[in-house]
């Protein structure tokens, strides 16, 4: 459902309708202080996107939120208060609370400010006029800078001078692009793209966690693929991750997950537009800071694409299974989706698709045989066990991976035999 506006106040937008939103503003209002929902719910809601978090401005100090908020029975959480940041939980829902503010000094990171009461003023210091309005407790909508024209049309917009708001945190420039690519359907603005471009040069001076984070969030978005084209002809994409991307493939990625029904997946995506060999995902890891955990499924994913590339056509049911044992099953998916998105065949190949299902959906590979089976057949503990494990395992792997007890059973003999 689309929010609208009559009359100057916001209709049709379920998050109003929400009792413990209402509780807080009860709380933290009257007696001289206001509290407002602000940024990205009342974008949502005018957008018809879903709104997953309702955040607050308010005048109170820090201090006196918390205060209302136990005098309320509710938990405060000082989540950023150096920030002027309280976390608000009622019942369980969580509502950041933030102080007013206003710039004291911009030096391209972080803003030094100062806590302030003026809605106006703390509204014209954000980013894009489709972040700046608000809504108070009576629902009435706050519009300083034609958020709701930039709605209407879909347009990502500076507030203000691009170039200025730019230069006071140069992460706005990566913001820019990532809000494009989640809400924008017209062109980019032009003042917004050339600003950046001229600033992209100080992208090298932001921390590198803040850049991932704007990363994967454009990754994920609905027009990711056309605005990483345009980052990448704009020479802004390619510093960033050190190296030259691939937006086709990304582009080819984002049709074969609707092909094999997966949701969008910004690690594999940056897999896409980045990963083809083990050493691209160190560079990344050291580009992005990634996380253990996303730096280690890239690099299994390149492993498990080593043997994938330049094929047209999927390996066959015992070729799979051979890499799904040696590699796992999740790097293997990720491997799979690389390879046919670099690969010529069309993105509704049934053979693909029918490679991916078939891992997927296949049992888990386990070597039948332990330690215990060859102390059984006499072997003392010692590298003589391990040796012969990896000699049966080599031999399990050439049968394809023969499940049937009387084989297994003549295997571990003849290998034992062997070995003795």
């Amino acid at each position: 459902m689309t929010a609208r506006i009559i009359d100057g106040f916001l209709t049709d937008a379920p998050f109003l309708d929400e009792p413990r939103l209402a509780r807080v503003l009860l709380a933290l209002n009257g007696d001289g202080e206001e509290t407002r929902v602000v940024g990205g719910a009342v974008r949502n809601a005018l957008m018809g996107e879903p709104v997953h978090e309702v955040d607050l401005a308010t005048t109170a100090l820090p201090e006196v939120t918390i205060a209302r908020a136990k005098a309320a029975g509710f938990k405060p959480i000082p989540t950023g208060i150096e920030h002027g940041t309280i976390t608000i939980l009622v019942d369980g829902a969580p509502f950041e609370a933030t102080t007013l503010r206003e710039d004291v000094e911009t030096h391209g990171r972080h803003a030094t400010v100062r806590f302030g009461r003026d809605f106006r003023m703390d509204a014209l210091r954000r980013d894009f006029t489709i972040n700046q309005m608000s809504v108070d407790a009576h629902g009435r909508l706050h519009d300083y800078s034609d958020g709701l024209a930039d709605v209407a049309a879909r347009r990502v917009r500076f507030i203000g001078d691009a170039a200025t708001r730019i230069a006071e945190d140069y992460l706005r420039i990566l913001r820019f692009f990532r809000f494009h690519a989640a809400y924008g359907q017209s062109e980019m603005d032009a003042h917004a793209l050339h600003a950046s471009i001229a600033a992209r040069g100080f992208l090298d001076g932001l921390s590198r966690e803040r850049v991932r984070a704007e990363l994967l969030k454009l990754l994920a978005a609905r027009r990711a693929r056309d605005v990483v084209e345009a980052m990448t002809h704009a020479g802004i994409l390619g510093p960033v991750l050190g190296g030259a991307p691939n937006p086709d493939r990304l582009a080819r990625l984002k049709s074969i997950e609707a092909e094999y029904d997966l949701a969008p997946d910004p690690v594999l995506r940056l897999a896409a537009l980045a990963v083809q060999t083990r050493e691209d995902a160190e560079r990344l890891r050291e580009r992005l800071r990634l996380s253990n955990a996303e730096q280690s499924r890239l690099a299994k994913a390149a492993n498990a694409l080593a043997p994938l590339h330049c094929r047209d056509e999927p390996p066959n049911a015992a070729r799979l299974c051979r890499l799904l044992y040696v590699h796992g099953r999740q790097p293997l998916l990720d491997a799979l989706a690389l390879s046919h998105a670099e690969s010529r065949a069309a993105t509704e190949d049934s053979g693909w698709r029918a490679g991916f299902a078939f891992v997927r959906d296949h049992a888990e590979l386990k070597l039948p045989f332990a330690g215990a089976d060859l102390i059984a057949k006499g072997f003392a503990r010692g590298p003589a066990i391990g040796a012969t494990l990896a000699q049966l395992e080599a031999a399990w792997m050439e049968a394809d991976f023969t499940s049937d007890a009387a084989a297994l059973e003549k295997m571990l003999e003849r290998v034992t035999k062997a070995a003795r």
